[in-house]
């Protein structure tokens, strides 16, 4: 009976292709798309809609209402549940669904919802038993079995809503914004500027939140009037990702970008950070994170460390015109190197305590610099 629904057969098909791929399955995988878009259609079907009220229904509405198991602990599903309803950066049903459906792919949990919906006969009347699969018991079967199969494979996803990128004091950050529909897109990154050195934000991303501050539903203004009340502090910038991991753009923005391009017709996404013809600016080796820098030297300043004498100390190593050294900076877990990059010369080792301040003076952009104990 499960082969006369083209919902089954197509969710099956895409489980097998998935399966081939061999090793975790991840965002990149070419199968996961459409394999979520059918798990999402199976929810939906024959989804009994309310005869009065203005909310429409969607599976995350009976989702929420899944029991919490035997009341002694938390089960792994709960714990999804509760993540998926709680996070603050999804606002509608669907968002809080397919978040969901991620965290249970992740979790393996999604075959444990369907069992719990089965036994719960106040939320299975939420499907209608003729038009719908959850609702009828012959193409349940065949469905949770599929979801089983789905459980034994291994999903490594981003569950990360938004990226954080955090940045020193600076005056101007160099990022041009946009307010496109109460959300605050970059539209360009200047160069020279602190965001382009740090290598994080691209034009086309969305400024979500700054030191905790929302920016949902923002008025235009908004970014630059907190910006400014949070001058010289750091900053905590949280951000959305236009470009989505198999290289396309993350499908939500696709009418907001719509607009924007309208607004500005020379608006261009921004696929990478611009190159500053220094070879590869970062790498990893071992977990951490290698910087290819310039060494110009070093000079005393005194016994106060606070990042007002960088702008003398910075000048005072730059008139020296010494020949600078290539050498790579090793962030590591507990101090930072500096060694030669063709012979490997250790130069200097600070561990991070002995660190009292980094920046950069406003004349040298390029140059940045750190005082130590």
């Amino acid at each position: 009976m499960a082969g006369k629904e083209p919902l089954l057969s197509a969710f099956k098909g895409g489980v097998l292709q998935l399966r081939e791929g061999g090793g975790p399955c991840t965002d990149t995988s070419p199968h996961l798309a459409s394999l979520c878009q059918l798990l999402e259609s199976i929810l939906r079907k024959g989804l009994r809609q309310p005869a009065w009220g203005f909310r429409r229904r969607d599976y995350w509405h009976w989702l929420e209402q899944l029991p919490a198991g035997d009341g002694s602990r938390p089960t792994p599903l709960s714990i999804s549940i509760q993540k998926a309803g709680s996070c603050e950066k999804v606002q509608t049903a669907q968002g809080h669904g397919r978040y969901f459906l991620r965290l249970a792919l992740q979790g393996k949990v999604l075959a444990a919802a369907v069992r719990e919906l089965a036994r719960t006969p106040r939320l299975l009347e939420f499907y209608d038993p003729v038009s719908s699969i959850l609702g009828n018991e012959d193409l349940l079967e065949p469905f949770l079995s599929l979801l089983l199969v789905v459980t034994e494979m291994d999903f490594s996803l981003d569950l990360q809503v938004c990226i954080t990128y955090e940045t020193v004091p600076c005056r101007v950050l160099g990022m041009v914004l946009r307010y496109v529909d109460g959300r605050v897109f970059v539209t360009e990154v200047l160069p020279e500027s602190q965001a382009e050195v740090d290598e994080v934000v691209l034009a086309g991303d969305i400024l979500d939140e700054i030191n905790g501050c929302s920016l949902r539903n923002a008025y235009s203004g908004q970014a630059g009037a907190v910006l400014q009340k949070l001058k010289g502090q750091p900053l905590s910038l949280r951000l959305l990702r236009w470009r989505w991991h198999d290289g396309g753009i993350y499908e939500p923005l696709l009418p907001y970008l719509k607009i924007l391009k309208e607004k500005e017709p020379r608006f261009q996404l921004q696929r990478g950070p611009r190159r500053r013809g220094e070879g590869e600016p970062q790498r990893l080796q071992g977990g951490r994170l290698l910087y290819n820098l310039r060494y110009l030297g070093r000079t005393n300043v005194g016994t106060y460390g606070g990042k007002e004498v960088l702008d003398q100390a910075i000048p005072a190593v730059l008139e020296r015109h010494v020949a600078p050294r290539e050498v790579l900076f090793d962030v590591k877990e507990a101090e930072v190197l500096v060694q030669e990059k063709n012979s490997s010369k250790l130069l200097c080792r600070y561990p991070y305590p002995t660190i009292s301040c980094v920046g950069r003076c406003m004349d040298s952009s390029n140059v940045f610099a750190f005082c130590v104990a």
